[in-house]
């Protein structure tokens, strides 16, 4: 298993990486440098691609060696992935040698021994860079090999540059990576990096518009300590998250801005769920707000700006609206751009950085209601406590006159129950988590409506405050709209109120 974490460092700061007295203090011996060649192999329907793998064979020193890397995982840079390497006579792989080193691992050994798929392999893309490789022992014992990649990936006539650092654990806790990462930053402007060289090969081999990324489902087990519940919790939020950072910095689709607020919020309601095992730093708090705030404005404008086009495209419409249209599709761009700007930040990468190292170095409290208790029981816990809470809080809706707040606190807190319920989904009989999870959702998307309405009516608000042109056909808006709302809480309240009558599932195996 390898563990490493990325980091992009820009060329101009190489020679102060070099001369860093971080790393002079921690290494064992002078640098070494290696001129690396590799060659990526895969069937030309990407097989290894589509199974999430990369196959290379690679020049060191006048001899060639193949690798497998798979069933990898990221969480804020860390990088963790199976690989089996061994030597090779010539510059192509030899599958049967990989699937005898990958024994153990049925799957992999099952596929690697099929003659037909090494019968299609064929080179994909090509890495030259130049490595300077240092050993470094950390302050509390861990051994790290940095190695320092300059060079290309090229394909074709197309090439883009390397530049990164590679923090790869040998022995020691991942926290320590972090920590040291941490420190290198405080003077040289590193960025997190979730994209390894091959898929940074594969965009060239086949170019793809970066896609918004869901959260990946989430597999826990009965027998799992809280504490281990909580790290597979807190690493699926950030794999969201940074999964859709390309399409937020380079893309056009509303829906990777989206995607990374949901993760955004999967993590702060993670954050509330566990409060009492692993109290999360107020630094991390803090620059998870500015994140929600940052993208949520964005989000608003996106979502404002597609309302006014659907209206447009189904509604004869004034001329006037065509004014407003233009004006809302340029401030949404305008903040999109901002948004790109702060996910490339280094500020951003800093709080990957310190969300990595609380992850992997926080020693949750084991207080004596926590200790001994597995995940199952800290679940059933945990969402019986949410579902009272939505419960209670429909109920006060007759009591506040059906008041807008009111709605918003529903929203908030079916939002929370519906991200736990998906986190824990896992632990409960699939059939009923099923249909509590419709439920939850069918409320959230009602609720959800309502919000973007009073959303859109502050955003008219500033538009007709702003542009005393827009005014007339903000207002006609804004009345349709609100018309549109008041409807939507009629139908609510007519309905039976979801989630009064359903019950949370049952855990498997009770």
């Amino acid at each position: 298993m390898e563990t490493e974490l990325k980091l992009l460092v820009a060329p101009g700061d190489v020679a102060r990486l070099r001369r860093h007295p971080l790393i002079r203090r921690h290494a064992l011996e002078k640098p070494r440098v290696q001129q690396l060649t590799s060659i990526y192999f895969d069937t030309p329907d990407g097989y290894f691609r589509r199974h999430d793998a990369g196959l290379r064979v690679r020049l060191v020193q006048r001899q060639w060696i193949q690798a497998l890397k798979a069933d990898g995982r990221v969480a804020a840079g860390l990088h963790q992935r199976e690989e089996w390497e061994s030597p090779v006579a010539h510059a192509f792989p030899d599958l049967p040698a990989l699937a005898e080193l990958a024994g153990s691992h049925q799957k992999w050994h099952r596929r690697l021994r099929s003659s037909k798929l090494s019968a299609q392999l064929t080179p994909v893309f090509t890495t030259k860079f130049k490595r300077t490789l240092w050993q470094l022992r950390l302050a509390h014992g861990a051994d790290v090999e940095l190695a320092l990649d300059q060079g290309e990936v090229t394909h074709a006539a197309t090439a883009v540059p390397i530049c990164e650092i590679e923090l790869e654990l040998k022995a020691g806790s991942p926290a320590e990576l972090f920590a040291f990462a941490i420190e290198l930053q405080q003077a040289l402007p590193l960025r997190v990096s979730n994209i390894s060289k091959a898929e940074r090969g594969y965009a060239l081999y086949s170019p793809q518009a970066p896609a918004p990324a869901i959260a990946a489902p989430l597999k826990l087990t009965r027998d799992l300590s809280v504490e281990q519940g909580w790290q597979a919790i807190i690493s699926n939020c950030l794999a969201q998250i940074q999964g859709n950072e390309q399409g937020v910095m380079q893309g056009s689709d509303p829906e990777s801005v989206h995607q990374m607020r949901i993760g955004l919020r999967r993590l702060r309601c993670a954050f509330g769920l566990f409060a009492k095992v692993a109290p999360c730093p107020a630094t991390l708090q803090t620059e998870l707000a500015w994140l929600l705030n940052t993208l949520g404005t964005v989000r608003d404008w996106e979502v404002f700006s597609g309302t006014l086009d659907t209206l447009a495209h189904a509604n004869p419409i004034p001329a006037q609206w065509e004014a407003l249209q233009q004006a809302t599709h340029m401030l949404a761009r305008k903040y999109r751009h901002q948004a790109g700007l702060a996910v490339g930040s280094l500020r951003y990468a800093t709080f990957l950085l310190t969300a990595g190292n609380w992850l992997h170095c926080a020693s949750p409290l084991q207080s004596g209601q926590m200790q001994g208790l597995q995940m199952a029981g800290f679940a059933a816990n945990t969402l019986q406590q949410c579902h009272r809470k939505l419960k209670n809080r429909i109920k006060r809706l007759r009591q506040q006159d059906d008041a807008p707040p009111a709605y918003h606190r529903v929203r908030i807190a079916a939002k929370k129950l519906r991200y736990a319920s998906e986190f824990f989904q896992s632990l409960y009989r699939p059939k009923p988590m099923r249909s509590y999870l419709h439920a939850l959702s069918d409320l959230q998307d009602r609720l959800g409506q309502l919000n973007d309405a009073a959303i859109t009516g502050r955003l008219l608000g500033r538009l007709a405050h702003n542009r005393p042109d827009l005014a007339y056909s903000a207002g006609l808006v804004h009345g349709y709209l609100a018309a549109r709302a008041e409807r939507q809480i009629h139908a609510l309240n007519r309905s039976d109120r979801p989630c009064m009558g359903v019950d949370v599932p049952v855990l498997q195996g009770s």
